[in-house]
């Protein structure tokens, strides 16, 4: 246990150099970062166990932050075990710096999350910890983690928080310790105006042990952390009290603390240097990490190095006893797609898609011991079950199985899955009907920009979940996701793989590509209803370049007909019509665009030629084809919202029959 004066000292060190940054780059949130401080002080000098040589070691605790925009902090003390230099925090929201507005995912640094959208940060925590406990069930001699979160009033307000809530309390996670930063402030308001809640009651009746502290005060930080380490049936909340701009000063010497106007701007003028000479630091050189500052972190790093030469010990003793396990463990976190038995997978033709996935998702159970699979509440109607038939789901007490119940919560079973894969050493995938893929899309953006690769499984593609009418029948939300492929991540690549299988055959191909995938999130999209096969002879596995000839590969066609998913059988319908006529057509299954613009420009050519006539048909809107079917070409597609009844009807009423192909064909020529 360290000194309380040092401890403080440290802890204004780090108000320094967060207000300091906000004040430099005239850009930022400097009083939650300064009323944080404390406990983020002692969680990273006395109680986090990571390794400094080695920041991907698998045995880690992990520090997840909600509350992005208290960056400063985060850099701060990251700044103090040396993973930014005091540069780098000069640098703070300048171009290609380091210290971004909000924290990106950076495992080198310290960093275990990108955060932003309030709410998703400590959720990511809970999903984490989850993957924390199936590793544990199966390694329990070398994964002993704590997951610790850092959550703010606004993440505690979000509704996603009610949902990893629950969640947390329900599988009884008592490795997940988290701090909740209650210093009653808004951006614009206080929080007395916005709530009346009581959030310790709210989180015992989740089931999680509630400990309330002074959180500015070290003493009260470490006795609630160890009492919540000694937890072994819940997880835990610190309801920390801080002070909104602890040791903040106005312009005449005043405080300026507990005040909406240090959440979100620099403190300013005579006011920041009041407030620097206040915590002990020099205005005219602020960014410096005070000599005994340094000297207890040092001192830390070399605990730290003692603690892990036996973990690393202990491990290797392990790994002689067990190797397999030690094998296996190794191949969990590598991050390498799983060795799967494609070919041996049978598909029963005529299937709708999901059930095919259904039929993957069984072989995917007994071949691939990492992967979890998840539902929100659907699982015998999404057809995730057929992973669950084959394992059992996660219980309190029982992380055996590999199956999440997530609940009716698409946005928090999302964001659990993304917390899985940042863990690391599990394969996750979640699946719900597409159109409450609305509920999960700001997961699925912060999965594309984390690079990390959860499987979505969406279900029910089109307005051919009929009778269940317009609030089921997804429209619009194809061509949402279809942009997803067009946005870059990081790496100039395709932020996100986009799959909508034509057959249940197609499906097969689009799940291989989905578990290659380990760089990005994938959406794989499947059908209610039972699909006929695409014609004997296809080569399915030309679908991995994202468009392929399926039927009709004359070599000057009239026409090439394109679409994704169920639309494809309809074009081949069609097509027998237009042969009749003395049409010579070419199919072209596009279940992924960004994967066809991804090859060859000779490869695009030869299978939708520059100048041909091309028809396209989706069952979303024309937007989602104008991309292959370009200026020269004709797409239908839908331009409303659906309607109420069976899908065999609604195909006719809405023009997706084969005898309205052969009757738009026929006047586009």
């Amino acid at each position: 246990m360290n000194d309380n004066k040092l401890m403080n000292r440290a802890a204004d060190n780090i108000r320094i150099l967060a207000a300091s940054m906000v004040e430099k780059a005239n850009s930022g949130h400097p009083g939650g970062a300064m009323g944080g401080a404390d406990f983020v002080n002692v969680l990273f000098s006395e109680f986090l166990v990571y390794d400094p040589e080695n920041p991907s070691w698998e045995g880690r605790d992990r520090f997840f932050l909600d509350p992005g925009h208290m960056s400063p902090m985060l850099y701060s003390q990251l700044a103090l075990i040396g993973k930014f230099t005091l540069d780098e925090l000069k640098e703070f929201r300048q171009w290609d710096s380091p210290t971004p507005g909000h924290p990106e995912r950076d495992i080198k640094r310290g960093i275990e999350n990108t955060s932003g959208p309030l709410g998703q940060g400590h959720t990511y925590a809970v999903g984490a910890a989850i993957a924390a406990k199936f590793m544990k069930a199966r390694f329990e001699e070398v994964m002993p983690q704590t997951i610790y979160a850092y959550i703010s009033d606004g993440g505690v307000q979000e509704e996603i928080s009610q949902g990893a809530g629950r969640i947390a309390g329900a599988l009884g996670l008592d490795n997940l310790i988290m701090f909740y930063d209650a210093n009653d402030i808004q951006l614009s308001t206080e929080t007395k105006d916005v709530t009346i809640e009581d959030t310790a009651k709210k989180y015992e009746a989740w089931g999680w042990k509630v400990i309330k502290i002074n959180g500015n005060d070290p003493d009260a930080i470490r006795g609630a952390l160890n009492e919540a380490k000694a937890e072994n049936e819940r997880p835990t909340l610190i309801i920390g009290h801080t002070v909104m701009g602890k040791g903040a000063r106005k312009a005449d010497g005043s405080s300026y603390e507990a005040n909406c106007a240090t959440h979100g701007a620099p403190l300013g003028g005579d006011a920041y240097v009041n407030t620097i000479k206040n915590l002990g630091g020099d205005p005219t050189n602020p960014f410096v990490i005070f000599p005994e500052v340094a000297e207890l972190y040092a001192k830390r790093a070399a605990e730290l190095k003692e603690i892990m030469a036996k973990k690393y010990a202990a491990k290797a003793e392990w790994a002689k006893a067990n190797p397999e396990k030690a094998a296996k463990l190794d191949l969990f976190f590598s991050g390498k797609a799983p060795e799967v038995n494609w070919a041996a997978i049978e598909q029963k033709a005529g299937s709708a898609t999901r059930a095919a996935s259904a039929t993957v998702l069984g072989a995917l159970a007994t071949q691939v011991e990492n992967m979890v699979v998840a539902s929100a509440d659907l699982s015998n109607s999404d057809k995730t079950d057929g992973f669950l038939k084959k394992t059992h789901a996660f219980k309190k007490g029982d992380f055996s199985g590999a199956f999440f119940q997530a609940g009716v919560a698409e946005l928090t079973m999302a964001c659990c899955c993304i917390g899985m894969a940042l863990h690391g050493g599990v394969i996750p995938a979640c699946g719900t009907f597409f159109v409450f893929s609305d509920y999960m899309k700001p997961a699925v953006r912060m999965a594309a920009l984390m690079e990390v690769p959860v499987k979505f499984i969406w279900t029910h593609d089109a307005f051919r979940v009929g009778e269940d009418g317009p609030t089921h029948e997804p429209v619009e939300q194809e061509a949402q996701i279809r942009l997803m492929e067009k946005l870059k991540n990081h790496k100039g690549h395709n932020s996100m793989l986009v799959l909508r299988p034509a057959d249940a055959e197609e499906t097969t191909i689009a799940w291989k590509l989905a578990m290659e995938n380990t760089t990005t999130p994938t959406g794989l999209i499947f059908s209610r209803q039972n699909i006929a096969n695409l014609p004997a002879g296809n080569d399915y596995e030309q679908a991995a370049k994202g468009a392929y000839i399926v039927a009709g590969s004359d070599e000057n066609p009239d026409v090439v007909l394109v679409a994704s998913g169920s639309e494809v059988s309809t074009l081949v319908a069609g097509t027998e019509l237009l042969r009749k006529d003395g049409v010579k057509v070419r199919i072209v299954s596009a279940p992924s665009e960004g994967l066809f613009r991804s090859q060859a420009p000779g490869y695009q050519e030869s299978i939708i030629p520059v100048g041909a006539k091309v028809f396209g048909l989706t069952a979303g809107l024309p937007v989602n084809l104008q991309g292959l079917v370009g200026t020269n070409g004709k797409i239908w597609g839908l331009e409303s919202f659906g309607f109420s009844a069976p899908y065999t009807v609604l195909d006719e009423k809405l023009g997706f029959t084969a005898d309205n192909v052969y009757k738009q064909v026929k006047a586009m020529l």
